[in-house]
């Protein structure tokens, strides 16, 4: 999108535009968090299994990806303004549906609607910060949308745990209704548009195409464990029908002449390096999100609400050094590439720490230097990555850089999601026949358990025992899927390279 005027704000218009904008940030990135905590209790009111509880989640992150990448041309189409209005509008009414829906089919589909708003929201947030402060404060431009990006994921946890402990699921959804009204208010009075609505045609071919590409792909991801892979006919389909649908975009998309994505962006190497650590950041910032609270609730025993409670350490250390990172871009002080290096090497430490501690008698105090260790890292990347992203690239291509930037992280959680938990099942698979052939009458500390347990023959003290190998099983599995994320973290730290020092002052020329 062409900017034909200056949108920077200052003093109190730009601070009322700042709070609305993070505001419908939160709303979007808290309501995803909350969900997957409140899930267990909304599959059991509604009387289904977990394969089809699990479309709450996919239905949304679906409509959620197809979003994303059109915001641009949305944007373009109706205006910055009236597109963002729109989508917190559709977000806050999907919202109160979901809410008060009497049954599971109509809980999915609004959660598909919520998710279409929800698309607009983050990369579209983004777009407008960046506009909205001068380029030499693009630093603490990031650092207020990082607050939302970063700290969202650790405070849902928390506020679904609260809501599973002591309200019903409904609330997951009931919350989202005051800030969306306040954002939805403040967003219209106060928001300014870059450049008037164009009239624009839609490549319905390319939409298309698009849709059919990365919805079948998240679907895969979303459902591929669940039914053994590639031993599963429909995810065999779905697989072609995402490699089909994503070859025939990009084909078609490079030759039409109303583009609906602009994939020329991807060209300027600052986007595509950018892209493709964002996805690494996905892998770290949601993997760990999915993984964590599953061992402290399944292996540890946690209430929902003291888990959410451990991950929020991690968000505090996010927000307490967050300012200090984003003055030190701002001011160029720090070579940004130099910060997302270190920012990666300090994720893959605090994984790997973290998997030397999941153990199965841990306690909330175990993790805490391993999560102030990621929130550190967290604040190193996600700042200097988007001011290094975002300030290499001309005005007119902020939009689509933003928009592929919070798609790839988003792929990227979803990445990780199916290839951490296929891991953990599988490890557990593995653990569970390596220990139990370790357990023999001749291993002193096994015939030890048996003789305090009743002796071996024991009926009981078997039982015992294998319930023991089982638990142990599952907590290796956990560890070792933190180990995979961080070796990843590491090795892809190197990719910042390829990243150009931005320009923190003056206008960027076109490539």
């Amino acid at each position: 999108m062409q900017q034909s005027q200056s949108v920077v704000e200052h003093g109190l218009r730009r601070a009322i535009v700042s709070i609305a904008v993070i505001a419908a940030t939160l709303l979007e990135i808290i309501d995803t968090t909350i969900v997957n905590v409140a899930l267990p209790n909304i599959q059991g009111n509604f009387g289904v299994p977990v394969d089809q509880g699990a479309w709450i989640v996919t239905g949304y992150i679906v409509a959620n990806v197809i979003v994303i990448p059109i915001t641009p041309w949305l944007a373009a189409r109706f205006g910055r303004r009236q597109y963002f209005f729109a989508s917190i509008i559709i977000f806050t009414i999907a919202s109160l549906m979901c809410g008060l829906a009497g049954s599971f089919g109509s809980l999915v589909f609004w959660r598909i609607v919520q998710g279409l708003g929800g698309g607009g929201l983050i990369s579209t947030s983004q777009a407008i910060l960046r506009d909205t402060y001068t380029l030499r404060e693009q630093g603490k431009a990031q650092g207020i949308f990082a607050m939302g990006v970063i700290v969202g994921p650790a405070l849902g946890p928390v506020l679904g745990g609260w809501i599973t402990d002591n309200l019903t699921w409904r609330w997951a959804f009931f919350i989202n209704l005051p800030v969306g009204i306040v954002a939805a208010t403040l967003i219209w009075m106060y928001l300014r548009n870059p450049s008037e609505p164009q009239e624009r045609k839609l490549d319905w071919i390319g939409l298309g195409l698009l849709a059919l590409g990365l919805g079948s792909m998240q679907y895969v991801l979303d459902q591929g464990q669940q039914y053994d892979w590639f031993g599963d006919p429909n995810i065999r389909l779905f697989t072609a029908l995402s490699a089909i649908g994503l070859i025939g975009f990009v084909w078609w998309t490079l030759r039409s002449a109303i583009p609906v994505v602009d994939l020329h962006v991807l060209r300027l190497r600052q986007v595509a390096a950018g892209s493709l650590l964002g996805a690494v950041l996905g892998v770290s910032l949601y993997g760990s999100i999915l993984v964590l609270p599953q061992y402290l609730q399944g292996s540890l025993g946690f209430t929902a609400t003291l888990s959410g409670l451990t991950i929020l350490v991690r968000a505090g250390a996010v927000m307490l050094f967050t300012p200090l990172t984003a003055a030190l871009a701002s001011r160029g002080t720090v070579d940004v590439r130099l910060s997302t290096a270190v920012g990666f090497v300090l994720l893959g430490i605090s994984n790997w720490l973290l998997a030397d501690v999941t153990t199965p008698v841990s306690h909330f105090g175990t993790f805490i230097l391993s999560l102030i260790i990621s929130g550190i890292g967290l604040s190193q990347i996600f700042v200097p990555l988007s001011v290094a992203v975002l300030g290499g690239v001309p005005d007119k291509d902020v939009p689509a850089t933003s928009a592929f930037f919070n798609l790839s992280r988003q792929v990227g959680g979803s990445i990780a999601t199916a290839v951490l938990v296929t891991i953990l099942v599988r490890g557990i698979t593995y653990h569970q026949t390596a220990l139990a052939a370790a357990e023999n009458l001749h291993r002193a500390p096994t015939a030890i358990y048996l003789q305090h347990n009743g002796g071996e023959h024991s009926v009981a003290a078997l039982a015992n025992l294998e319930g023991v190998v089982e638990s142990q099983a599952v907590v290796l599995s956990y560890a070792d899927t933190s180990r995979w994320v961080a070796i990843l973290s590491i090795a892809l730290a190197p990719l910042v390279l390829l990243l150009n020092k931005p320009r923190l002052g003056g206008p960027i020329a076109a490539e």
